[in-house]
């Protein structure tokens, strides 16, 4: 199965780190985080890849080359112009033939790739979200209302959402869906696929997961032996 790195984006969120670096080559501990990801994926028995570049791209095809060095194959794409979330997919359409994995470019996780692919092929639909829960503490008190008149009151509570780990398995009927040469979102995409009637299904991970483009993300990744900690986690849920 081939996998699609998404790297084209200029990582706002940790700035003024990444006007040096892009936010895929940003390290945990002495790694990038890009390397980590990729030694993940060839532990799940992925070892085709895509990374799709833009901003600082030059500097990520430096430190991976062509992939050789982990016993991956790494081919690349450049967006001359950001293309969003999922547009840069158009750029390789034709080589994505078959089920294949899309991914952000700063997410560490022990997601077990086979239960999130054997899952995919259960049904016959074209998206599935890998998903995990997150507990946001709110810094307001959060009010409830009707006709202006408060109902309920809430003291920074804590609310719990299902979000989008930004990891997908999708079918490449779904390529039909994606414009050529314009920025789309996977917003963009959901909405398009919802409104047509398709169902998009999710995958519930229970398991580690961060967002390193996310400054809290970063700093608790750094506590992490990653690499020992979610190789060891893989094999147990394996032989689970």
């Amino acid at each position: 199965m081939k996998a699609v790195i998404q790297c084209g984006g200029m990582g706002t969120r940790l700035r003024p780190f990444t006007s040096v670096l892009p936010k895929p080559l940003m390290p945990i501990g002495a790694r990038p985080v890009l390397e980590l990801l990729l030694k993940w994926l060839r532990r799940n028995g992925i070892d085709d890849v895509y990374i799709t570049t833009g901003y600082l791209g030059h500097l990520i095809r430096s430190v991976c080359g062509d992939g050789s060095q982990w016993n991956m194959k790494i081919k690349y794409t450049q967006e001359m112009e950001p293309l969003g979330t999922i547009g840069p997919l158009s750029l390789i359409r034709d080589e994505l033939t078959e089920t294949f994995l899309v991914l952000n470019g700063d997410v560490l996780t022990d997601l077990s790739l086979s239960r999130f692919i054997a899952a995919h092929r259960l049904h016959k639909d074209p998206v599935t979200i890998a998903t995990a829960c997150r507990v946001i503490k709110m810094d307001f008190g959060v009010i409830d209302e009707v006709n202006n008149a408060v109902q309920l009151f809430r003291e920074k509570p804590t609310l719990s959402h299902l979000v989008s780990m930004g990891i997908y398995c999708m079918d490449p009927t779904v390529l039909q869906f994606i414009p050529s040469g314009v920025p789309y979102g996977f917003d963009d995409l959901m909405l398009q696929m919802m409104q047509g009637g398709t169902t998009v299904h999710v995958f519930k991970h229970d398991g580690l997961w961060l967002d390193i483009g996310r400054v809290d993300d970063f700093q608790s990744a750094q506590a992490i032996a990653w690499e020992e900690q979610s190789a060891s986690i893989e094999v147990a849920a394996a032989a689970a």
